[in-house]
């Protein structure tokens, strides 16, 4: 993680490797940087968890998230092999500042972060991975077009249907994906994604 003084604030780049502890214990060293405009820059593939912190860093100082530039942002699992470039690489990261209500439709043609939840009634669509800050609770489509390397990415994924390319999850009417696993306790990160065309939904640690 780098921090650089710009003539319209600071500029905070998020890099590979970075994570949500991490850039607690950078950014608490230097909370008095933050309380002013604050553009965020995403390098490579990027932790949510980090994204996150940063965001969180920057509302306590008293300062305000900017802009947020990021190519396409992707969750690696430790020793994962690397995979197939992605069609959607070009195609722009897009920001939501905050939830979505029952009744909202968005779709984006490429990536898309939710900084806060998607509430039941929502539906979130992405031509690339969806990730989201808060609760997943709505319906969610990563991988529009058939996308298969697409991921979705919430704390925690309580849907009661997900799609990932072609593929689809449905919990049992008046359950959730969440509730299917049977979990106790405070909520966690969880990221989906396609295996041998399923969709499979593993805990983040």
């Amino acid at each position: 993680m780098k921090l650089r003084g710009t003539l319209g604030g600071l500029n905070l780049l998020l890099e590979p490797g970075d994570t949500a502890q991490s850039v607690q214990g950078t950014l608490a060293a230097r909370s008095e940087l933050l309380g002013s405009h604050v553009t965020l820059e995403i390098l490579g593939d990027a932790d949510p968890d980090a994204l996150g912190a940063a965001l969180q860093a920057i509302r306590n100082a008293g300062g305000t998230p900017g802009r947020i530039r990021a190519p396409r942002v992707t969750v690696a699992a430790p020793g994962a092999a690397p995979t197939a470039v992605s069609p959607l690489d070009s195609a722009r990261t897009v920001i939501v500042p905050g939830s979505l209500r029952a009744g909202t439709r968005r779709e984006y043609l490429g990536s898309v972060i939710v900084l806060g939840d998607v509430n039941p009634g929502a539906e979130v669509i992405a031509g690339g991975d969806v990730i989201v800050v808060g609760a997943l609770r709505g319906i969610a489509h990563a991988g529009q077009g058939g996308y298969a390397d697409a991921i979705v990415w919430a704390r925690p994924i309580a849907s009661a249907q997900l799609r990932i390319g072609d593929a689809v999850a449905r919990a049992p009417e008046g359950s959730s994906l969440s509730n299917m696993q049977r979990r106790e306790g405070p909520p966690v990160a969880e990221l989906a994604r396609l295996h041998d065309g399923q969709i499979v939904i593993d805990i983040q640690k």
